[in-house]
């Protein structure tokens, strides 16, 4: 019979079909064996009957260890109670290898022990739905840039010069000269659309940073359109547009996906609403509390959201003690001590995750309170501006001091940057950076000294401004982050295969 897959299943509901895959999970009971089959493109339930395979089938089904390749026939029913919505009610099964004792169990573990393992836990059924949101994110990224005449082009990973700055690059010995790893392909993409008008880059890029925070990786994927002709507000339009697409694909068809990750999508939802769109004066007074939003301030806010926290601890507390007493009791038979059981480390998990938004608050409350107009944002900082309108946020010219050497003065603002910052909302902070680059080349020369980078390093840029100067924006849009955000994640460690951070360079 025809070997099939797991996401093919709707197209043979009540027809026989032959899967093959790992064993995820197993349970038992009196003739029957509970399987869940994972293949790479979903998991299912597949019921394994003593009556019908037979006794030796039956005995290496109920003995199968975790992680074991198996293969089944049977046929596809539909129920709707069954991750995905189908069961497989076997009529053969057939051991393909047995496993040794799998490292990963239902027991909770910890980070650094999951990162060590992480070739075996990107089999779980978290990682998987983390990973195909992933890719359905890089695919609507393609989709969305072909679909408008732009062209992919690839900037090189060794640099002679950085885009930035050389403080948090990594330095390779190339043939004898000194050479970096790409912290951005932005300066080669101004020049590719010098040739080609609209392009974009899609490739790994890699800073140094000694920083071990949720939001920071040294090797992540960086997506970075460059447009000829385009202004800021062009370039606003443009990061609105493809950042609503990319998260309406995910919405659209990550369903299943993001029921997995248990992801509230009310503020994802929200992309399809037009931006918020702020000069960085004005997200300055709405942080400090100058600025109030729908009649509030940041700090009354902020307030409300603790006490909030604090009640809903206190709440789960509770329903935890009435379940240990439940269990106390002995009144309950084993499925339901085992539910309720599943249920207060639930709870108490829910619980650490409001201790540590408790925690943090009064963070933010002295961020907000003690930001300097003319610094950059933290952390802290886009937390809170978000926290106020619950949608992304744009935040534009910005102050030059801030900005890189190659960010556009404003010709009416003098001292800002025309530079934009798109916020995510629920703390997830920036996602894009972009801006429209500086045309005039005794500015670009003096602002190159001015950051103390080579100037021979940049001669070929500097070319882009004597031989056919044009108006020119673009941004960059951090996959890694995008993923964070959209899945939900608490980590950006878990949005990539495998990760590399400070003091991570394994598997």
């Amino acid at each position: 019979m025809e070997h099939k897959y797991i996401n093919q299943l709707s197209q043979d509901e009540g027809q026989e079909v032959t899967l093959k895959g790992w064993n995820a999970n197993r349970r038992d009971s009196k003739g029957l064996v509970f399987l869940t089959l994972r293949d790479g493109t979903g998991f299912v339930q597949c019921v394994v009957s003593l009556e019908v395979v037979g006794e030796a089938s039956f005995e290496d089904a109920k003995r199968l260890p975790l992680e074991s390749s198996f293969s089944v026939t049977g046929k596809v029913v539909k129920d709707q109670k069954q991750f995905g919505g189908y069961e497989v009610q076997a009529t053969a099964f057939a051991v393909i290898a047995n496993a040794e004792e799998y490292p990963i169990g239902k027991k909770e573990h910890g980070p650094d022990f999951l990162l060590n393992h992480r070739h075996l836990w990107l089999r779980s059924r978290r990682q998987w739905a983390i990973m195909r949101v992933r890719n359905t994110i890089i695919f609507a990224i393609h989709t969305f840039f072909q679909e408008r005449g732009f062209v992919q082009m690839d900037a090189p990973i060794f640099t002679g010069n950085a885009s930035e700055g050389t403080t948090n690059l990594f330095t390779a010995d190339y043939f004898g000269e000194p050479a970096y790893l790409s912290q951005s392909g932005q300066l080669y993409g101004e020049a590719m659309a010098m040739a080609q008008g609209l392009i974009y880059t899609f490739g790994p890029t890699f800073r140094a940073e000694k920083s071990k925070t949720r939001r920071h990786l040294t090797e992540f994927w960086m997506i970075e359109p460059e447009m000829a002709f385009y202004d800021l507000k062009m370039d606003m339009d443009v990061i609105e547009e493809f950042v609503r697409f990319v998260v309406s694909k995910v919405l659209d068809t990550c369903k299943l996906e993001l029921e997995t990750l248990e992801r509230n999508t009310s503020y994802l939802e929200r992309v399809r609403e037009p931006f918020i769109r702020m000069k960085y004066e004005e997200a300055v007074d709405v942080i400090k509390g100058i600025k109030t939003v729908n009649g509030k301030t940041t700090i009354q806010v902020l307030e409300e959201d603790l006490k909030e926290i604090e009640e809903g601890i206190a709440t789960k507390q509770k329903d935890i003690e009435e379940r240990e007493a439940r269990i106390a009791g002995g009144t309950l038979n084993k499925g339901e001590t085992n539910f309720n059981r599943n249920k207060i480390d639930t709870l108490k998990n829910e619980i650490a995750d409001l201790q540590e938004k408790a925690q943090n608050i009064p963070t933010w409350l002295n961020s907000a309170k003690n930001f300097e107009r003319g610094d950059d944002f933290g952390g802290s900082d886009e937390t809170v501006l978000t926290r106020m309108f619950g949608q992304p946020i744009m935040v534009y010219n910005w102050p030059q001091a801030v900005k890189a050497f190659y960010m556009k003065e404003d010709e009416t603002d003098k001292g800002y940057a025309k530079g934009v910052d798109l916020l995510a909302p629920e703390g997830y902070g920036e996602v894009v950076g972009g801006g429209e680059r500086e045309t005039d080349l005794e500015r670009l020369k003096s602002k190159i000294v001015e950051h103390n980078l080579p100037m021979e390093a940049f001669e070929w840029y500097l070319d882009l401004r004597k031989y056919g100067n044009i108006p020119h924006s673009g941004f960059g849009l951090g996959l890694e982050r995008m993923v964070t955000w959209v899945c939900g994640l608490q980590h950006v460690r878990e949005s990539i295969p495998f990760p590399r951070f400070y003091g991570r360079l394994t598997p």
